[in-house]
């Protein structure tokens, strides 16, 4: 394959004895570097080198100004804002950046388009003005300071010309408007100069003045990479600038261009494929590398339409791919290093008092925290056994026993909303940082980049005093960040070729595959980050959604051009704003097939492996046995009793292994601690009651205290969370209604005439179980929470905050109540009503639950019955308890026997 830069040198060759002489301009610095690789390689003899510069280059030589940093030219561009007299309301320079940059990329466009900026300000203001003909007749302050500030553009613009002009300087667009205007000095300068232009597609208006007017001097040739398919199509835009520069320029009426090719014919295969997200794209493309030979490899370039795919696709690169060249660094924006600095200004963005729980938490569990403070651990459980919600600095100073009090202060305490603190503060925590041992290569070229764009801003912020606040500091850190990569080195002319769309131009490869051919990604759709209106753009000349969408046209087709094997990878998932679509390039190359070309299309779906997955088992080794022992002779609980009933590997996790949910700040009131909440404020109020009646006057006096003790008792148990405001708020007046309307019903039923004897309230319960088969002890062990006489039945209850319902506490087959967790409630019970036989014999007495989410159905006495149908038999008695002695053994035997393994259950969702 004969590349376009090896046909546009021979061609130059042929025509010029000395190459060294000749000056090469390209559209970007790598185009260059390949040019001169081209040289190096088709020389046989030792010569000087030529002199190749990009097109910015170029530019910058004609013009004698430096093109300026965008962020400084944000600071400048401020500068000549303040001292634009016109322009009454000042913004500050947070409020100034949020739309500076639209303003100053269109100050940039009419300078590169050489327009007259006095007419053009005029018309954009008329335009403002016909804008706002509708609002009111009499036109508001507002209005009229929104109209001001359009006719002051004028004096903003020439006052930032001015400002950059004193330091030799410019922006883009003013240096290329610079440079057009002194075309005719440096050509009087340099009139046997030998110029070559290769490669370019797209000029502004700028680069066509310049270029022709070199082209006058007849020592000046441009190459065009074009072919002759598209060039011919006067419909198709691949060549829609090409074409249109060869029929407006003066030159081309007496000269013939060179070159317009005829290579997009010959035979090419292509193979479109379908891929289910992003991800399945990057695994392809390794897939497909690793049947390649090196050969093959060499000669293939990837090239990616969404270069966030870059990471995932260095992941997947096969082993076979020995070399590889990427023209594109890895944005630092995705790093945990910058995610750190973003997470620590989102705390200081906020100046107050208080530190947000969460806020702490994400510093603290970070791992760049974690190398910050050797405590962090520490702080955290602390902080999480507190159960502080909002905490102060000084607060944080004593959760670490005033260890790395230092690190906390920088870390913590408030910067005051001071851009100098902020910056000073972030540029000390990457010097500990950096002194860690403990980062790879990566992290420490991530803080090494980082530690540069701090210290970019401090300048700045000692050069300029417009970054008054934190989160000045932070948009500006966001800025940097998103136009800052960790560049990769490597031999840039073998291997593999790791590119994005626009490093491709000049560039020709054997083998090319495209990533991310997707509509709204490659071409990438409208854009308008502009105040130029449409028909403002069409009336001065300036390149308009369809001229953009050529160039990517252009782009994309210019690839192909040499090229034999094609390979397009599009995403087929529809999620966010990506809608899934293939791109338009895709239904183009199906719609305008070429006789040579072959199309193969392919759906890739991710292979799904059903894998059996198998019921865990623990089987019970001698240290188990134990631990199991151990239980048995403390006591077994009605709760892990039906805990094993649920599943036995939840038992063995929760009570053989001890191993306890995670803790974490509760900030919103959990069910269990409602639930604690409610029990404990019962205990506190008939505790005292143990032995006696329940009373109109006792129980009133309860119901004036309800507001106190559930008060006093939410600060118990809930520790530092607040629940003054909030769900916690709601949660808490569910809890002084949930008593209210308990103590309500309890009122009713004296004042109905029954009465009410408190027997024991939270009573501690043990009762050994004898067991024949085992020999250790066995116990089982409880707290019944309230034993009272009804009309001077026995009752035993067990409140629950959730809900209960009558069937829930009954029963039909016994050998049931031992294996289906659904009968667990009717299981406690009965294990509370065994229990208290120790110490009440029991005969005919009543066994139940107190729902509160179910008050209204009040007592929920256990029953038994024959079959769904039959009448229930709500009576305890010692048959009853017999029956369930039966399975209750049967339930320990099965969890004491070393033969049978903790057994995972499957349960149903």
């Amino acid at each position: 394959m004969l590349t376009f830069l090896q046909e546009a040198l021979a061609d130059i060759k042929n025509s010029l004895s000395d190459i060294s002489e000749i000056t090469f301009i390209l559209p970007s610095k790598r185009a260059g570097g390949f040019l001169l690789n081209e040289l190096k390689k088709n020389s046989d003899t030792t010569l000087f080198a030529p002199k190749i510069w990009s097109i910015e280059e170029f530019i910058e030589e004609l013009s004698g100004l430096k093109i300026i940093d965008n962020t400084e030219l944000l600071f400048k561009s401020y500068e000549a804002y303040l001292s634009t007299d016109s322009i009454k309301e000042k913004e500050d320079f947070e409020s100034y950046s949020t739309w500076a940059i639209t303003l100053l990329n269109d100050f940039n466009e009419i300078d590169r388009y050489l327009v007259d900026h006095i007419q053009f300000f005029n018309y954009l203001a008329s335009i403002k003005t016909l804008e706002r003909w509708g609002v009111k007749e009499e036109k508001t302050e507002l209005i009229n300071n929104y109209l001001q500030f359009w006719e002051s553009l004028p004096g903003f613009y020439e006052n930032i010309q001015s400002l950059l002009l004193k330091e030799q300087i410019g922006y883009q667009g003013m240096v290329y408007r610079e440079a057009s205007a002194n075309i005719e000095h440096y050509i009087n300068n340099n009139k046997n100069k030998i110029h070559a232009f290769i490669g370019f597609n797209a000029l502004n208006l700028a680069e066509q003045h310049i270029i022709q007017e070199l082209l006058e001097t007849e020592n000046t040739m441009i190459y065009w990479d074009a072919d002759r398919t598209f060039y011919e199509d006067l419909k198709h835009s691949a060549s829609h600038f090409i074409r249109k520069y060869i029929n407006e320029w003066k030159y081309f009426q007496q000269k013939t261009p060179k070159f317009i090719a005829q290579n997009y014919e010959k035979p090419k295969g292509f193979q479109f494929i379908e891929v289910q997200k992003n991800i399945g794209q990057a695994k392809h493309v390794g897939e497909m590398l690793s049947t390649r030979s090196e050969d093959e490899i060499n000669k293939t370039a990837i090239v990616l339409g969404d270069e966030n795919l870059l990471v995932p696709l260095l992941y997947s690169l096969p082993k076979n791919v020995k070399n590889i060249n990427l023209t594109m660094g890895i944005s630092l924006k995705n790093f945990p290093a910058v995610v750190f600095f973003e997470k620590l200004f989102a705390i200081h963005h906020r100046d107050t008092e208080t530190l947000y729980y969460k806020d702490i938490l994400s510093i603290l569990n970070h791992p760049l925290g974690k190398d910050l403070l050797s405590n962090a651990s520490d702080i955290t459980q602390t902080l999480i056994r507190e159960n502080n919600t909002h905490n102060t600095f000084a607060d944080l100073i004593e959760l670490s026993n005033n260890v790395e009090t230092e690190m906390l202060e920088l870390l913590f305490k408030s910067w005051k909303d001071s851009s100098t603190t902020a910056i000073k503060s972030s540029l000390k925590i990457i010097d500990k940082l950096q002194k860690k041992h403990t980062h790879g290569a990566i992290e420490s070229m991530v803080l090494h980049q980082l530690k540069k764009i701090f210290s970019k801003i401090d300048a700045l912020n000692q050069k300029y005093p417009h970054l008054k606040s934190v989160k000045s500091i932070s948009i500006l850190f966001s800025e940097l960040i998103a136009t800052t990569s960790l560049d990769f080195e490597g031999d840039a002319y073998s291997g593999l070729q790791v590119m994005g769309v626009l490093e491709t131009r000049v560039l020709d490869f054997e083998n090319v595959i495209i990533t991310s051919v997707n509509e709204g990604i490659f071409p990438s759709g409208k854009s308008n980050a502009s105040f130029i209106t449409y028909d403002l753009k069409q009336q001065f000349g300036l390149p308009l959604y369809l001229e953009k969408d050529a160039i990517y046209t252009y782009h994309f087709y210019r690839l192909l051009h040499r090229a034999t094997n094609i390979t397009l990878l599009y995403n087929n998932h529809s999620e966010g704003i990506n809608t899934g679509e293939k791109s338009r390039f895709i239904r183009q190359l199906e719609v305008e097939k070429q006789p040579a070309h072959t199309i193969e299309k392919c759906i890739l779906s991710p292979k799904v492996k059903i894998k059996a997955q198998s019921l865990k088992q623990i089987q019970k080794t001698e240290a188990i046995m134990m631990r199991v022992r151990e239980i048995a002779e403390k006591g077994f609980s009605p709760s892990s009793l039906t805990s094993y009933i649920r599943n036995p590997i939840e038992f063995y996790f929760q009570k053989i292994l001890k191993l306890n949910e995670f803790e974490e700040v509760e900030e919103t009131v959990a069910a269990n601690t409602l639930g604690t909440i409610v029990h404990d404020t019962l205990e506190i109020f008939y505790k005292p009651l143990e032995g006696s009646f329940l009373s109109i006057e006792k129980l009133s006096e309860m119901k004036n205290k309800i507001h106190e003790q559930v008060t006093s008792e939410f600060k118990k148990t809930f520790k530092g969370g607040t629940f003054t405001k909030g769900k916690n708020l709601i949660i808490f007046e569910v809890a002084k209604r949930y008593i209210s309307n308990f103590i309500d019903r309890e009122l009713a039923d004296i004042q109905a005439g029954n009465s009410i004897k408190i027997i024991k309230i939270e009573s501690d319960l043990t009762l050994k179980i004898p067991i024949q088969e085992l020999d250790f002890p066995v116990n089982i062990h409880g707290k019944v929470d309230r034993v009272d006489e009804y009309n001077g039945q026995l009752r035993i209850m067990d409140y629950k905050t959730g809900l209960v319902t009558q069937g829930d506490v009954e029963i039909i087959d016994w050998e049931k109540l031992n294996q289906d967790y659904k009968f667990s409630k009717a299981f406690q019970v009965l294990a509370y009503a065994l229990m208290m036989n120790k110490k009440i014999p029991i005969n005919n007495a009543e066994a139940g639950i107190i729902s509160f989410k179910n008050l209204g159905s009040g007592f929920l006495k256990f029953g038994t019955k024959t079959s769904p149908y039959s009448k229930r038999n709500q009576q305890i008695n010692s048959d009853v308890l017999e029956t369930f002695t039966v399975e209750l053994k049967k339930l320990i035997l099965e969890i004491c026997d070393p033969n049978i393994p903790f057994t995972e259950k499957e349960i149903s969702k």
